[in-house]
């Protein structure tokens, strides 16, 4: 049997396989940020995955930014995840949501009335998102965090692990790139603090390693994961010195015992994301970006991590297990349907005459 599946441990999450449903916005959610009936059956469809890592979620309404994007800091949200985590533990499957607070890459066209957009400095993300109200627009210039404002975002960041938690969630996973608040912190382009929040690389993780220390503290390290990009310039994210900043954070954290480390492929010449992991984190791995069936089997086999999450193969193939298992043909996906409202492109992808298959040893 290929190691692919084979089961695997990671922390206190017990995955059937390695293959990993990799988190991926896909801006369905409803009113007030709540999951419905669509992100339901499209979780649920997808639970042969060893583990789902359920979409950047939102721990605070500040931490809003995208249209049509979740979030888990109210009673009614709570309750929406619990339908969607219910549907897949019905299945055998494992499911952690993913804690995405965007800081400055936000538009208020997006967010609640009276909800901030922060960040680590005052300086606007050189970038454009769109809103359902205006449009493609502007960011917007965010408020520097005060060292109250940051210990209140901590607050909410635990208050969030233990929102998924009552919502059913196995785990939670901390986003660490793409340009969100903690990479905003990390990044030496965007983090200009002269307090113990900025400066050196020790610094600058110290938002993220005790956003990571107060999650791992509430609900257990062993159901603490988080995800890192070394050197992604994604929403106007620079850094003098990513593979240092990167090393930081994994001698930061590794006191924690966090249950796993995500780490993506850098898009930065020279930069071995997946070495640089395996020499500084002692965390279980799971490698992300670029791999089909044989790639994954072979990056497993030759030890360089411990499971691989797919992001866009699960969108057209919610049997994604089954068609590598045996060997089938993979859909491709319609890009104009990635982030458009409605079932179309998202939950109505068949499966591979399923009702057919056999297990093969």
């Amino acid at each position: 049997m290929s190691i692919l599946f084979e089961p695997l441990r990671l922390g206190d999450l017990q995955l059937a396989n390695r293959i990993v449903m990799a988190p991926m916005t896909r801006s369905r959610a409803g009113s007030d940020a709540l999951p419905g009936a669509e992100m339901v059956e499209y979780y649920r469809q997808r639970a042969t995955a060893g583990l789902i890592v359920a979409e950047g979620t939102a721990p605070s309404a500040s931490g809003l930014g995208y249209c049509r994007t979740p979030a888990i800091y109210s009673t009614e949200q709570i309750a929406a995840w619990r339908r969607v985590t219910d549907a897949v533990h019905e299945r055998g499957g494992q499911i952690v949501l993913q804690l995405m607070h965007v800081g400055r890459a936000a538009s208020h066209h997006n967010k609640p009335g009276g909800a901030a957009t922060v960040a680590p400095s005052a300086l606007r993300a050189q970038t454009r998102l769109f809103t359902d109200a205006a449009g493609m627009v502007d960011t917007d210039t965010p408020q520097a965090l005060t060292l109250d404002g940051i210990n209140t975002v901590i607050g909410e960041y635990r208050q969030a692990a233990l929102n998924a938690r009552e919502a059913g969630f196995d785990g939670v996973e901390l986003h660490c790139t793409s340009g969100y608040l903690p990479m905003q912190f990390m990044a030496s382009g965007s983090n200009q603090r002269e307090d113990a929040y900025g400066g050196s690389a020790a610094n600058r993780v110290r938002f993220v390693k005790e956003v990571l220390e107060t999650m791992a503290a509430a609900i257990g390290a062993g159901r603490v994961g988080y995800r890192q990009c070394p050197g992604n310039p994604y929403n106007d994210i620079s850094d003098a010195n990513p593979a240092e900043t990167a090393i930081a954070l994994c001698t930061a954290v590794a006191p924690l015992r966090l249950a796993y480390l995500h780490i993506m492929r850098s898009p930065a010449a020279r930069l071995d994301a997946f070495a640089l992991a395996r020499e500084h984190s002692d965390c279980g791995l799971i490698l992300n970006d670029g791999f089909d069936g044989p790639s994954a089997q072979a990056a497993l086999e030759a030890g360089e991590g411990d499971a691989v999450s797919f992001g866009r193969h699960f969108i057209a193939n919610p049997d994604l297990v089954e068609r590598l298992q045996h060997g089938l043909p993979l859909a491709g996906f319609d890009r104009h349907t990635l982030y458009t409202p409605g079932v179309k492109g998202y939950s109505d992808y068949p499966a591979y005459q399923a009702a057919t298959l056999e297990v093969t040893p």
